[in-house]
């Protein structure tokens, strides 16, 4: 409970304000992980805009180069990309020239993505963007350090994704 004094108190004399306590956040991975993503997407939307792609592009790049013939609903998935947004990002890429939709072979009601040569040179270069983004983060770990951090975040993504099968 918060007492009158508290409520009264004196701002800082410097007149900067101090930081948030994060209160019973400091105990959710969600916050912590959202003030993250935050801050990593902020920086990379900005390395991003010379491209003149949507948020997205990149990852569904990626995860198509890295899963020829994947549907649009594993990239959904997988890369955390909205469906719906899904949709329009490689009716783009498709425009563009850097991915190209093709019927699945095994089911006609799906379609099947490929990357193409264009779109590769364009992942490539969005991806030493975003690289350089993390950089700073990367620094701050050891390479053990680094590898054992996605090992952890994989783990967590592997626990609720098979939950929410």
């Amino acid at each position: 409970m918060v007492t009158r004094a508290e409520m009264d108190g004196k701002p800082e004399e410097s007149g900067a304000e101090r930081p948030l306590k994060p209160g019973l956040m400091a105990h959710r991975l969600s916050f912590r992980v959202r003030r993250l993503l935050a801050l990593l997407a902020n920086r990379v939307v900005n390395a991003h805009a010379p491209f003149g792609l949507r948020s997205g592009s990149f990852t569904t790049l990626a995860m198509v180069a890295a899963n020829p013939g994947c549907s649009q609903i594993q990239v959904s998935r997988e890369g955390g990309v909205d469906r719906s947004l899904l949709v329009a990002l490689v009716d783009e890429l498709e425009r563009r020239g850097f991915a190209i939709r093709a019927r699945s072979p095994v089911d006609r009601r799906r379609s099947s993505l490929y990357i193409t040569p264009e779109g590769e040179k364009v992942m490539n270069e969005m991806f030493v963007a975003a690289m350089s983004t993390e950089e700073s983060i990367r620094n701050a770990f050891t390479a053990e350090e680094l590898t054992q951090f996605f090992d952890y975040l994989d783990r967590a993504y592997q626990v609720l994704a098979r939950e929410d099968l």
